[in-house]
């Protein structure tokens, strides 16, 4: 009788540390979305200020500013694809150093040139955040008594975010010390 009873205390104990290792996974999940959704904003937000600025020529700025809008204001469904969007415009409009030297040069763009590489520089560090969330809360509920019992309660099934996330390198290497002469 002793020995039934230590024994469903420590299944019980086991499933309450399983529960709450789970919720705080989601809660993990929840903090690294809204950590990644700032910075997929500041991002977005620097880039149309920077598209507005007049220095770069109507088809540039276009294209930036078309991009970080509609990554802004994209559907949860429809957000991988608009971010990956402006991941490629921006690469586009900063292919060459000598356009990141042009947007220094203007008045408030060592500012925002700067604003924009650590925006740039930290997506794919909250995303990388995310997502190994993710990864953990799902092998977790991977796990037979997980689902048998399930202590995943109604929370849905958590969901990466896939997105391409690569710096424009002449815009990045510039805001680390590279560039002409290092």
């Amino acid at each position: 009788m002793i020995w039934t009873t230590v024994a469903l205390v420590l299944v019980g104990l086991y499933l309450s540390w399983t529960a709450g290792r789970l919720d705080r996974l989601h809660a993990r999940i929840d903090a690294a979305r809204a950590a990644l959704d700032a910075q997929l904003l500041r991002r977005a937000s620097v880039a149309q200020e920077l598209a507005t600025s007049g220095v770069f020529d109507p088809a540039a700025s276009m294209l930036l500013y078309q991009s970080a809008h509609d990554a802004r204001l994209a559907a949860e469904e429809q957000r991988e694809v608009a971010e990956s969007e402006l991941t490629q415009a921006l690469r586009a409009v900063f292919a060459d150093a000598e356009q990141v030297e042009a947007v220094r040069a203007a008045p408030g763009g060592e500012e925002s040139a700067d604003e924009l590489a650590a925006a740039v520089r930290r997506v794919p560090m909250a995303r990388r955040f995310h997502n190994d969330a993710v990864r953990a809360a799902r092998a977790l509920r991977r796990h037979r008594t997980v689902r048998w019992l399930r202590l995943a309660g109604h929370a849905p099934f958590p969901l990466a975010f896939e997105m391409d996330d690569g710096p424009p390198e002449a815009l990045v290497d510039r805001a680390n010390g590279g560039g002409p002469g290092h």
